[in-house]
């Protein structure tokens, strides 16, 4: 496979914006989503220990309702741990323990009325609080996160101050820790808030690139396709028809079926890929031998010469002998093939050189019309697409047409 194939074939291989699927499209996205949920493993790791450690130590006694408040908050605490770490349902996860969590907090007032009756310390339950703030960011959308950050902190210190009987021991210590998590809560939700942010508009960003790039791809495909078709109505059909109407005897008439039955099959065959040839080696000695039945068809009396060795890849082969066609043609046309001269010239393994030259009345290259593709289309183009290079220069005393191609 050639580079110009490779580079073809990747093209295709980008899906349009409407083809994109949405994990494509959401690339940046969805890195941040699974950096964001490692991280709040971490974080609710530590204070899920810390919690879990406060609440083991300070239990007085063995209290059933109290551990079933324990077990309905630790358990999903451990599964969304699992699932921050494995990048698997860790929204289903973060999102039952949020609700765990909540209910755990509305029955504390009831099954905790033995344990954590210290006003100057915090109970496990309150280093659970940012914990479910981060679950939020995880599982719910903005709202969620902001009604928490917000309603949370205040539920658990009413909550609280309810276990305490609203002692003043307890207001001050619970005012203390309600403004803390509302802080950190709100910082948490803006960190969430801004991470995303930045992954929407990177995503966004390259969907816009690729839909760019996608467009200027198919813009040159669109392109090339008219420049070859054109060519190939140029090089085959407008050959033969002119052909056919100055075919003036049987020979030159049959001639003309001939071009006219090669433009048809061209035609026929114009969207196959073997059309651009493929990179197998193709003897320079065939290519003068095509260009000698070239002259042979037009009629002209020239002698194609040919000097040195050499072979070029099938589609360098065929691409320089349809420009060299041309520029036979356009002797023939406008020069009346007055000193018409062909000459192939291998250079061993780095490349081969086509000269096509007459002794006409000359024409002024910058003035051709850009309709007029027998020159830009047909042997600038094509020379181009191949990875060559064609000169036409001309003056009064003729024209002589440059084709080269070498092995880089």
């Amino acid at each position: 496979m050639t580079a110009d194939q490779g580079l073809r074939d990747a093209w295709e291989h980008i899906p349009s914006p409407g083809e994109v699927g949405q994990e494509l499209e959401r690339f940046a996205g969805r890195r941040m989503e699974r950096i964001i949920s490692i991280v709040v493993g971490v974080g609710a790791l530590a204070l899920g220990l810390q919690a879990l450690i406060n609440a083991i130590t300070r239990m007085r006694v063995v209290d059933a309702p109290h551990l079933l408040t324990m077990l309905l908050v630790f358990l999903p605490w451990l599964l969304m741990l699992g699932c921050c770490a494995l990048g698997r349902a860790a929204r289903i996860s973060a999102g039952i323990f949020f609700v765990a969590y909540i209910i755990d907090l509305l029955l504390w007032p009831v099954v905790a009325t033995r344990v954590d009756l210290d006003g100057t310390e915090q109970p496990w339950i309150f280093f659970l609080v940012n914990v479910a703030g981060v679950a939020a960011v995880v599982a719910f959308p903005l709202g969620v996160q902001v009604a928490w950050a917000l309603l949370g902190p205040f539920l658990y210190g009413t909550v609280r101050l309810m276990q305490g009987g609203f002692r003043s021991e307890f207001v001050t210590v619970t005012a203390f820790d309600v403004s803390f998590t509302l802080i950190l809560g709100l910082v948490l939700v803006a960190l969430g808030w801004t991470f995303r942010s930045v992954a929407k508009g990177v995503d966004d960003a390259r969907g816009r690139a690729v839909a760019l790039y996608t467009e200027a791809a198919a813009a040159e495909a669109v392109e090339h396709e008219r420049v070859a078709v054109a060519a190939l109505m140029h090089d085959s059909v407008l050959a033969a028809l002119i052909a056919a109407a100055r075919a003036g005897t049987d020979r030159e008439r049959a001639l003309a079926v001939d071009m006219a039955r090669e433009a048809l099959t061209r035609l026929a065959n114009a969207e196959l890929p073997v059309q651009e040839g493929t990179d197998e080696p193709v003897q320079i000695e065939l290519i003068a031998a095509d260009l000698r039945r070239t002259v042979e068809q037009l009629g002209v009396q020239v002698d194609v010469e040919h000097f040195g060795h050499g072979a070029v890849p099938d589609r360098v082969a065929r691409a320089m002998a349809l420009a060299a066609r041309q520029a036979i043609g356009n002797a023939v046309a406008h020069a009346s093939a007055r000193g018409l001269a062909v000459v192939v010239e291998g250079h061993g393994d780095t490349g081969l050189t086509v000269k096509v030259s007459d002794t006409g009345g000359g024409f002024d290259p910058a003035m051709v019309g850009a309709d007029r593709l027998g020159i830009r289309a047909s042997i600038l183009a094509r020379m181009t697409a191949v990875g060559g290079i064609a000169t036409v220069d001309s003056d009064r005393h003729g024209t002589v047409v440059t084709l080269g191609w070498s092995q880089s």
